[in-house]
């Protein structure tokens, strides 16, 4: 089975991070001076499109050169009081379901789906929203942790910037997508939200084990 790149879209309709071709050719296509690129990971790909188009093309040989000199930096260990949310779809779009653990003890606190015709990333950003609400709704002040750079970026723009389309098997899917809008808008929080490396750390704790 193929590995899944990303892409970035610097300059197109929509820029953004996309996680399969077709979405990242629906922002290119038949577009004056769009900026574009693959990556092979999620991390990758968002760093670039946060950086900036200008900025990537500026920083990509000095950061390899000196990714050549310096030893890789540690990243420490997860914190086990913690929650740790995440996501998985059967296709592209697929059967999408997400759910929320305690890092330390594996035991799953919430779980929603399988849901028809969703994708992965906006799985991820579900799980954060619930996990966001459900401390709050608890009193809580663990951190929460998610592996999708992409998915805490959308958290801190408070908008899903999926390009998914609307359909009647989908449409529960995009009920909680406009809830967890809502919330986001509508409520203020404390927790922090952490990436786990999963380089590091191996899987995350939610994960459900069927890559």
């Amino acid at each position: 089975m193929a590995k899944n790149k990303y892409y970035v879209v610097w300059k197109g309709v929509a820029p953004g991070v996309y996680d399969n071709w077709a979405d990242c050719k629906a922002q290119v296509e038949g577009q004056d001076g769009a900026k574009y690129k693959s990556f092979e990971t999620e991390e990758e790909a968002v760093a670039a499109y946060e950086k900036g188009y200008m900025h990537y093309l500026k920083t990509t040989a000095s950061s390899r050169a000196a990714a050549k000199l310096s030893p890789a930096q540690p990243v420490g260990k997860p914190i086990n009081e913690s929650l740790a949310v995440d996501a998985a779809c059967s296709g592209n779009p697929g059967d999408m379901e997400y759910r929320g653990v305690y890092t330390a003890t594996g035991q799953e606190v919430f779980r929603i789906g399988p849901l028809k015709r969703g994708t992965n990333n906006i799985g991820e950003f579900l799980a954060i929203v619930h996990g966001l609400a459900f401390l709050k709704q608890n009193g809580s002040d663990l951190p929460l942790y998610s592996d999708s750079r992409n998915a805490i970026l959308w958290i801190q723009k408070k908008k899903c910037k999926t390009l998914l389309e609307r359909e009647p098997a989908n449409k529960p899917i995009f009920d909680l997508i406009e809830r967890a809008e809502r919330w986001l808008n509508t409520n203020t929080y404390t927790t922090r939200i952490l990436k786990w490396e999963t380089s590091e750390w191996g899987e995350i704790p939610a994960d459900f084990g069927r890559k």
